[in-house]
């Protein structure tokens, strides 16, 4: 069974690892331990175990490791292997009144997966495999624990089909993460990102009931689309063990272009000429000047990698509009091509920059095609006037027929001079403002306030502003759904009776 990778060691002993996250903690006692370990598989409270599950890939907690500390632990850690031991050890919690964290290969960047008020940590990675294939018909389904090679090797293998989600996270994630999140991957252009694919879901909810959604036929008016309501839910609504996806036959040719552009604005304009005409190439990724001489060497250019993969007829015709859409842009090294390949899932620099004292994270949007330029420009200018900034750039990772993802990354660093307790203060202060005008620029731009990364605690704060009043049919149907609230507290900014959401 696959587990999940850890961003960095925490630099302490287990026994000696502490909370850095100030909330209230709720205990698991030897009754319901004892219950629990009775329901499923596997349950531990060792130290080690508990410190683990205790973080993600939240930056903030990188800086934290370096310090003996994780955000938050729980108190247990519960190892289920199918759906009927996810369902038993819900309605024990609920019983309880519990809180419940779910999780699988925690690479997640915003704390979803963080147990804030300790309870219960659900490692659901022994939900794992691949199930039913129906070549036929082009859609398979995928247990929630299944990490990324594993679901494309197993298609491919077997059956010779895709699933054509590739996250940069692809080794470290599961399928669950990814429904849990609304994830993207770097092919999203062609294949659509996690909620295009997804047909139907199993999920239990919070008191072990298990549901069916979706799934039975292609394009059902049977009411609300209800998968929908569970994917992006980030486990506070129900815990996705399974889904039913759509696939597709391995692709049997590729090609690729590499163009530079004056100006990002121009850049932008371009693809979206591209997708206006209905050519989806899978890869059209822009990156400003500034990203561009750090991953191309070519600070002088805006670079445009595309790759599209297809049948010949289909691949022809797109990069046929490709080109005459590029027509006035610099043609460069196809190289720049396999040099975005081989380094698109690198994040070996994020663990040495921040015990190194930079502050440095990623926050992606999404708006439309109209706002985009002038919410980039808005974006680094504000980055810019946050004290401490090093370096803000951005570049367009997905792309559709009415807007694009832009993804920023801003790094900082406090003053020499600033020591200890100051220098934590600092670097929490930073962060947060950072944040803060990413999102307040997007908001005002009427844009998504997240396009793939999800909310969790990081974001919790702002959902409200970016949902507006139906904020409120979100927390109406929490309630309905999980009324005790013991499904992953704390997250999407959603009320929780185990007390205040805590922040660094």
């Amino acid at each position: 069974m696959s587990q999940p990778t850890p961003v960095t060691p925490i630099d302490a002993s287990p026994a000696d690892v502490v909370d850095r996250l100030d909330s209230a903690r709720v205990a698991v006692d030897d009754d319901l331990a004892r219950r629990l370990g009775d329901a499923c598989d596997a349950v531990s409270v060792l130290d080690a175990d508990r410190a683990e599950a205790g973080r993600d890939w939240w930056p903030l907690a990188i800086g934290w490791a370096a310090a003996g500390a994780v955000p938050s632990r729980p108190a247990l850690v519960a190892r289920p292997t199918d759906v009927a031991q996810v369902s038993a050890v819900l309605a024990l919690c609920d019983a309880a009144r519990v809180p419940v964290t779910p999780a699988g290969g925690r690479s997640g960047v915003c704390g979803a997966s963080v147990p804030l008020f300790g309870g219960v940590a659900l490692d659901l990675c022994g939900l794992a495999g691949i199930g039913d294939v129906d070549e036929t018909s082009l859609v398979a389904d995928l247990r929630a624990g299944t990490f990324g090679p594993d679901v494309e090797s197993g298609l491919r293998d077997g059956h010779g089909l895709t699933l054509g989600h590739w996250p940069q996270s692809m080794d470290l994630s599961t399928v669950g993460g990814w429904l849990a999140c609304r994830g993207a991957g770097q092919y999203s252009n062609r294949y659509g990102k996690i909620e295009d694919m997804v047909l139907g879901l199993e999920v239990v909810l919070a008191d072990g009931r298990i549901v069916r959604t979706g799934g039975t036929g292609p394009r059902s008016a049977t009411g609300p689309d209800l998968t929908q309501l569970f994917v992006g839910s980030e486990g506070t609504l129900g815990v996705i063990t399974e889904g039913r996806f759509r696939v597709h036959p391995v692709p049997v040719d590729e090609g690729r272009r590499a163009v530079g552009f004056p100006s990002f604005a121009d850049g932008l304009d371009a693809c979206r000429r591209i997708l206006r005409r209905g050519a989806s190439p899978a890869v059209l990724r822009l990156y400003d000047a500034t990203e561009s001489g750090r991953n191309f060497d070519q600070p002088d250019t805006n670079v445009l990698v595309v790759l599209d993969e297809a049948d010949p007829s289909l691949l022809g015709a797109t990069l046929d509009v490709v080109d005459q859409e590029c027509a006035g842009a610099a043609v460069l090294d196809l190289g720049l091509v396999d040099r975005w390949l081989t380094h698109r899932n690198d994040v070996s620099a994020l663990a040495p920059l921040w015990r190194s004292g930079v502050v440095v994270d990623t926050v992606e949007i999404s708006a439309r095609w109209a706002a985009l330029p002038g919410l980039y420009a808005a974006v680094l200018d504000a980055l810019g006037g946050v004290d401490g900034t090093l370096v803000a750039s951005s570049h367009q990772s997905h792309a559709y027929t009415d807007g694009a993802c832009l993804y920023f990354t801003f790094a900082g660093r406090p003053p020499d001079e600033m020591e200890g307790g100051g220098r934590d203060a600092w670097v929490g202060d930073y962060y947060r403002r950072a944040w803060d005008e990413v999102t307040r620029a997007t908001i005002d731009a009427g844009g998504a306030i997240s396009h793939h990364h999800g909310i969790g605690l990081n974001r919790g704060r702002f959902l409200a502003d970016g949902l507006g009043p139906a904020f409120d049919v979100l927390v109406s149907v929490k309630g309905a759904l999980d009324p005790h609230g013991i499904l992953n507290p704390g997250k999407l900014g959603l009320p929780t009776p185990f007390g205040p959401v805590p922040w660094p």
